[in-house]
């Protein structure tokens, strides 16, 4: 599975899913970085068949008009700490990696993985 890693999350969560065998980019890691825009990461994650995993509605509203992009993983902790997100990823990620094969959007809280068809 490949990953793109929107600007709003850690750079560590990309170093985390790297760690774990799977592709991912983090923005920063794109030539613009993280002022890479919403349109280009759409470009990139349709190229590569990449899943976006982001805080941004925009891409929520995109996955919804358009089907675009084709997965989408919606973080919707609030504010907590890069160490409380990584913890989330760490305890889930075998559940999340099974949900997003099959289905193409997914919502994390703090407390709850959302599968939507």
């Amino acid at each position: 599975m490949n990953f793109i890693i929107d600007a709003q999350l850690p750079i560590s969560l990309s170093e985390f899913l790297k760690s774990k065998g799977l592709s991912s980019v983090h923005t920063l890691e794109l030539p613009k970085k993280n002022k890479t825009s919403d349109f280009e990461i759409l470009k990139i994650a349709l190229e590569k068949n990449a899943i976006i995993i982001t805080k941004d509605l925009d891409f929520l509203d995109s996955f919804l008009l358009k089907q675009e992009p084709r997965k989408l993983i919606l973080v919707k902790t609030g504010n907590i700490s890069n160490k409380k997100l990584i913890e989330i990823f760490i305890k889930n990620l075998d559940d999340i990696l099974a949900i997003i094969s099959r289905s193409s959007l997914i919502e994390i809280g703090q407390s709850y993985i959302a599968e939507h068809q």
